[in-house]
């Protein structure tokens, strides 16, 4: 039986409240990058591409709801998990995170990985993630 290739994810689009809050949000929190604008109907979008291949969109549309911001418990996104290679770099993050004045949980060990989580000005939760070796798979 043939194996099915399964595409990596290139991109993740996230619907915003405010496009210049959420920029200056993720470019203190992962450096400058490569913004690329666009303008729909009814909305508006800039693409970010960070120099390591994170790509991120952002959306602001006109016709939200005003004070509407993002919930977990709504169908659809849950989380954003950025991958880290160690629970030391998951606590770096941390400390990233704090030295901004972000506000995030505590790191978390769970039985297959540690994670902190933090919020963009949106709400939209921000996980990094480092799985414990038992779990990794090749």
């Amino acid at each position: 039986m043939e194996q099915t290739v399964i595409p990596r994810i290139h991109h993740v689009t996230l619907t915003v409240v405010n496009i210049e809050e959420s920029l200056r949000w993720y470019q203190e929190l992962f450096g400058p990058a490569n913004l690329v604008n666009r303008d729909g109907a009814s909305w508006k979008r800039t693409r970010a591409d960070w120099p390591s291949g994170l790509i991120l969109g952002f959306t602001e549309h006109n016709d939200a709801a005003v004070g509407d911001h993002f919930s977990h418990s709504r169908v659809g996104l849950d989380h954003l998990g950025l991958g880290c290679a160690s629970e030391a770099e998951v606590r770096q993050w941390k400390s990233k995170l704090e030295a901004l004045g972000s506000s995030h949980g505590p790191v978390e060990e769970v039985a297959y990985g540690w994670a902190v989580t933090a919020r963009d000005p949106s709400g939209i939760a921000i996980e990094f993630f480092a799985p414990k070796s038992t779990y990794l798979t090749s």
